[in-house]
């Protein structure tokens, strides 16, 4: 059954939503970056009309984007924020549409909340930290042609399994089922991996690449 969702919902659970993060004790702060309002929710709009819709009108990428501000940015920050989604969208919408976009937010705070913190959400799981843990295996160099077929279907690691995509040569695009759009790796920006995501990736020409496994999370894939 199609989900009863329309881009005017999608607004207005934006709007209300935002005016508690901006007065929230906890979230506030951090939200204080964003100076133009109007232009932001309208991004946030196009991200979730591609993520909940399948528009494809969001280009951009929110990890690298908040990646920025990373500083800025405390486990238990993602917990509130799921807190007050969780409020907005239960009042907006209905059950079903409302349980959608809610399991869609958890998936994206917990990736971000482990890729950008290094810890995964506090309410779900035990910290995992960083480290610079050293591959327990490393795959045989792979071409367009010899990638293996099961790589460019959705597919998700192994609990506590972590992974960096090592481009020598040329691009491979990276996607995840929780962002709107691809991730272009290359020789200077290897992909990571977290666990328990499903992610393919996308063949866009010759290309020469090696998969590191890991049983922790390594440091940021360019710090290796």
């Amino acid at each position: 059954m199609p989900l009863k969702l329309t881009e005017a919902d999608i607004s207005l659970v934006l709007s209300r939503f935002y005016d508690r993060v901006k007065v929230d004790d906890l979230l506030g702060p951090v939200f204080a970056v964003v100076h133009d309002w109007d232009e932001h929710l309208n991004r946030l709009a196009e991200f979730w009309s591609s993520m909940m819709l399948t528009t494809g009108r969001y280009k951009g990428n929110p990890l690298s984007m908040h990646l920025a501000h990373a500083e800025r940015f405390q486990p238990e920050m993602f917990v509130r924020w799921l807190d007050l989604w969780k409020q907005t969208t239960d009042e907006l919408l209905v059950p079903q549409v409302a349980r959608e976009m809610q399991a869609r937010a958890k998936r994206i705070a917990s990736r971000f909340s482990v890729i950008i913190c290094g810890q995964e959400l506090p309410s779900l799981d035990p910290q995992i930290t960083a480290t610079s843990a050293a591959p327990y295996r490393i795959s045989s160099l792979f071409n367009e042609q010899t990638l293996p077929r099961a790589l460019l279907g959705h597919h998700a690691l192994k609990p506590g399994t972590w992974a960096v995509v090592r481009v020598e040569e040329g691009s491979i695009l990276y996607r995840d089922l929780d962002a709107p759009s691809s991730t272009t790796l290359k020789p200077d920006m290897p992909g990571l991996v977290p666990p328990e995501i499903a992610h393919s990736l996308e063949l866009t020409g010759p290309v020469q690449l090696r998969v590191e496994f890991y049983d922790r999370r390594p440091l940021e894939p360019h710090q290796n």
